[in-house]
């Protein structure tokens, strides 16, 4: 409270740090790779490799339809002079459709997928390019066109929410802010640790130079969950305060100090629960558990210990601020705990207002 500015610029900076992998982050798939070696599924996918290049590794399968073999074949020679393709052979055909198998070297390669469908296709016919990179490619391609509509839906329902408990248009925001700054640093650490390959060893993976994109959607949605509930354990104290006493330091300072200890002990508990998942031999679920603990560990310290309070601090009576449409909403709608939400806050201290939660009113 005494110097919200230092603290403010120097958790900003450690955070800016931790996130600052992520802004190179590659999305990809599970493979053999993430079993433990000497697991038998992975011993043989890796001497199938090894033993059979480019005839025992993954394979595209391409339809197409509409042409003679003549253009099938005339297509797969086209694939075949592709970077990376080993292999391009028209090896079923059934009418005006053909399936050309295309064999290539390496790990999953999705750059693969989007130059065959980059090809002009035989005159009349179609082409449908499968196989697992197509999945892969087709799954991310999914992922990525609907997740800023998942992100828009649960900051919307977040900031709603956290309008109608607290009665502030600027805490939601604040809020939705927060949530996003920890889970980006926990993302970078992911990023460090699972796709760069440091820790690898401590932690017992192999890297891929990749991370599995949907289960990053799985931590997001958790951790966006779990943020939101440290950030409601904090306001609700300290908007019983600022109904109290009308003093917005005072209100800050005496609702982390109350809540401190129940935001502590839910994050150890969190972290005991999900540690066991940072236990496990399979990679991805190994980084589901590391980027969690790391996520609550950041968000129950930096974040709800420092950066909200600072934050706080520094907008003074600006986090209570509500437009006076939105008043009249909240006066009817609101989700109030104490008698003093029923106007939208004070606008001076007000000592006869009792906290629902005070000692005299218990």
């Amino acid at each position: 409270m005494r110097r919200p500015v230092p603290v403010l610029a120097a958790v900003v900076l450690v955070l800016a740090v931790l996130a600052s992998p992520f802004l190179r982050a590659e999305f990809g798939a599970a493979d053999e790779r993430v079993l433990p070696p000497g697991t038998s599924s992975r011993v043989v996918s890796e001497r199938l490799a090894a033993e059979f290049p480019g005839g025992g590794g993954d394979t595209l399968t391409v339809l197409v339809s509409g042409a003679d073999r003549a253009a099938a074949d005339a297509f797969a020679g086209d694939i075949g002079r592709l970077g990376g393709v080993t292999q391009a052979t028209v090896t079923a055909t059934k009418g005006a459709s053909s399936v050309v198998t295309v064999a290539y070297a390496g790990p999953l390669n999705r750059d693969l997928v989007l130059d065959v469908r980059a090809l002009p296709a035989p005159a009349g016919a179609q082409v449908l390019v499968g196989g697992e990179a197509a999945d892969v490619e087709d799954r991310l391609e999914s992922l990525g066109g609907r997740l800023p509509y998942m992100a828009l839906v649960a900051a919307a329902g977040t900031m709603v929410l956290l309008f109608l408990a607290f009665g502030s248009l600027v805490l939601p925001v604040k809020a939705v802010l927060m949530n996003l700054v920890s889970i980006g640093a926990s993302f970078g650490a992911i990023v460090w640790i699972f796709q760069d390959g440091h820790l690898s060893d401590l932690l017992g993976f192999t890297p891929t130079g990749d991370l599995e994109a949907s289960q990053l959607v799985l931590v997001l949605a958790v951790l966006f969950g779990l943020s939101t509930d440290y950030e409601v354990f904090l306001l609700s104290r300290v908007r019983e305060e600022w109904d109290r006493t009308g003093d917005n330091t005072t209100a800050v300072a005496t609702g982390l100090q109350r809540t401190g200890a129940i935001i502590t002990s839910a994050a150890l508990l969190l972290i005991v629960v999900v540690g066991g998942f940072a236990t496990r031999g399979i990679s991805f679920i190994k980084m589901i558990g590391v980027g969690m603990i790391i996520a609550l560990v950041v968000d129950a310290t930096i974040v709800r210990a420092l950066l909200v309070p600072a934050t706080m601090r520094l907008l003074g009576r600006a986090n209570w601020w509500l437009p006076s449409p939105l008043l009249r909403v909240y006066r009817r709608f609101g989700i109030r705990e104490s008698a003093g939400d029923a106007d939208g806050g004070p606008e001076a201290p007000q000592p006869g207002l009792v906290s629902a939660q005070s000692p005299s009113s218990a």
